[in-house]
């Protein structure tokens, strides 16, 4: 049986109020298969109609500034569904290391979730916990079993056996091929120190003003290493409508992604920021990020 497609949250968000099932009506979940398909047990609360699967990371046990954190303190992954006409929705919060983070994206975005937010909760502890936020609407079986997936890499992934890109590269002794990097890009960049640095600008409002490229609304990459291995770090600006294609992209391209946030607020058209790293050949990068860049509205040149 062909399972009917999750819708994410931002296209559902712009379809008319209709479409949307407005109204107190909700449709009852089949509680048993989201356990079976999850593989987590939860609880329903009958008064929102809301039912929620959990699983401690009870394998992690962090310290934080010398405090032994239980999991009682925040360190559980979780996934709450909700029905409505029509679909279920489903948001949840994923308790990562960060090895795990790029793996588990993977999974969820493969899946047809939307990935939403990636950030941590706390400062100063170890190993590191970062939490990545999950949304999706559509059919109750599909959102189901996209969420068992994640929680599949999450058990698949732990204790150490997720990704940790590494290279050996120092930024001074850098030997890039700026030209190619602009021709693989569709934008000009500069060499400074060995570094390699382009700025693609956005441009938004904020109190009726419009804002810019050099009031920090831009997309950025800065490559340092050779031609042949290289490292990537920078700043990606998007609309919320373009964050989901273009998390695809960078993943598809075996780029990292560090941080999902917001720089501003009020602003109109909203804008997204992620943060991201990558090592790999330069131009292959390059691609990456230009493919990345070809899923927004942004204006580049031809390649």
């Amino acid at each position: 049986m062909r399972l009917a497609p999750i819708v994410t949250l931002a296209a559902l968000a712009a379809a008319p109020v209709g479409a949307r099932g407005a109204g107190p009506a909700k449709s009852a979940l089949d509680t048993a298969q989201i356990e079976q398909l999850t593989g987590a047990k939860g609880q329903l609360d009958e008064k929102e109609g809301v039912f929620k699967v959990s699983v401690p990371r009870t394998d992690l046990q962090p310290t934080v500034a010398g405090v032994k954190v239980p999991t009682s303190m925040g360190l559980t992954s979780w996934a709450a569904f909700e029905g409505a006409p029509g679909h279920v929705m489903v948001m949840g919060d994923i308790v990562l290391t960060e090895d795990q983070v790029n793996p588990v994206m993977s999974a969820a975005l493969d899946s047809g979730l939307d990935v939403t937010a990636l950030h941590n909760h706390f400062f100063w502890e170890t190993p590191r916990v970062m939490f990545m936020h999950i949304g999706g609407m559509g059919d109750q079986k599909a959102l189901a079993s996209a969420v068992g997936k994640v929680f599949a890499k999450v058990r698949e992934t732990a204790g150490g056996k997720g990704e940790t890109p590494t290279a050996q590269i120092d930024p001074a002794k850098s030997s890039l091929d700026a030209s190619r990097l602009d021709e693989a890009l569709g934008a000009k960049g500069k060499v400074d120190q060995g570094v390699y640095k382009v700025e693609i600008g956005r441009t938004t409002r904020m109190d009726g003003v419009q804002v810019g490229n050099k009031m920090g609304v831009n997309t950025w990459a800065a490559f340092a290493g050779s031609n042949e291995r290289a490292v990537v770090d920078g700043d990606f600006a998007m609309l919320e409508s373009e964050l989901q294609p273009v998390l695809k992209a960078l993943r598809g391209a075996g780029i990292n992604i560090v941080a999902i946030h917001q720089h501003m607020t009020g602003e109109q058209p909203r804008v997204m920021f992620l943060h991201y790293w990558g090592v790999g050949p330069a131009q292959e990068l390059a691609r990456g990020l230009r493919a990345a860049l070809d899923r927004t509205a942004t204006r580049l040149g031809t390649r």
